[in-house]
């Protein structure tokens, strides 16, 4: 099933990301390499696709796991969530309506 996972940054979290990013992103390579990962993206702070300095407010994922607990698991050992970028991590089922998939 897929799973949605929500997290909100700290205040001012931008020198935390860029130190644990390739850990990050190295997880969630593993996860599309897996045929897993249907999406995944920060949320800029500003209205831009580069928000520089101002850095993101929180994070998107959206990816298939055996079950809500195996999804919660993996987003609590995210390496974002170790470094302290993270405030609140939501994990919940996710419905996919569009576009069409056979998941």
């Amino acid at each position: 099933m897929l799973y949605s996972i929500f997290a909100h940054d700290v205040a001012d979290s931008l020198p935390l990301r860029v130190e644990a990013r390739p850990a990050h992103i190295a997880r969630l390579q593993a996860l599309d390499e897996a045929g897993r990962l249907i999406l995944a993206g920060p949320n800029p702070a500003i209205d831009s696709m580069e928000p520089g300095e101002k850095g993101f407010t929180g994070s998107l994922i959206v990816a298939e796991f055996d079950s809500l607990q195996q999804a919660q698991e993996w987003a609590n050992q995210d390496p974002y969530m170790a470094a302290g970028v993270y405030s609140k991590v939501e994990v919940k089922p996710f419905k996919q309506v569009f576009p069409k998939s056979e998941i």
